[in-house]
């Protein structure tokens, strides 16, 4: 297996997806880093479920977030001059399905009737505090993709609303797993 320390960033520079160089503090990288601590910060929540009925609901909740966000992320890491190669290319991507799950998922916790009290101070069951992480890395994601424009890369509306929705969903699995006490 070949190394994967390849040398070519020794000099502060990335590739894009089709293989433009950038400095890796281009707006780009950040907000691919951003959704990548989000990846990240997700499957540490997930690791925290516990097993159980309702948890599998969740777990694929996650999971599906997951690999929306990979797709995501490979729509983010191209250049804005390769956008059109991109969409008609193989690689996932984000659609309106995935925001509309998202949004069955909001409508299916907002009718739990969960309680908002406390939520300013996060931490009350474990599992809570990594979905209130995952919530403000999400956050952090959604303001490096929305500063892409400014940069002249710009995104499908889906895109920021995806990330905007998945926010929303993690603000409420916390709320929800404040509510059931830790084992």
């Amino acid at each position: 297996m070949p190394s994967i320390a390849t040398r070519k960033g020794d000099d502060g520079t990335t590739s894009l997806l089709y293989g433009q160089r950038v400095p890796k503090d281009h707006p780009q990288i950040e907000a691919l880093g951003a959704c990548d601590e989000l990846n990240v910060a997700l499957g540490m929540a997930k690791s925290l479920l516990p097993s159980g009925a309702g948890e599998t609901a969740v777990r694929g909740l996650i999971l599906r977030m997951q690999r929306s966000l990979v797709a995501l992320m490979g729509e983010v890491a191209c250049a804005e001059s390769d956008a059109e190669r991109y969409a008609a290319s193989k690689f996932e991507r984000i659609t309106p399905a995935d925001l509309a799950y998202l949004d069955e998922a909001l409508a299916v916790l907002e009718a739990k009737g969960l309680r908002f009290d406390g939520w300013a101070t996060p931490g009350a069951t474990p599992l809570a505090a990594a979905f209130d992480f995952s919530r403000t890395t999400a956050r952090r994601a959604e303001r490096r993709l929305s500063g892409l424009s400014a940069q002249g890369r710009s995104l499908r509306p889906v895109v920021t609303q995806f990330i905007n929705r998945v926010s929303d969903v993690l603000w409420l699995l916390a709320r929800d797993a404040e509510s059931v006490p830790p084992a």
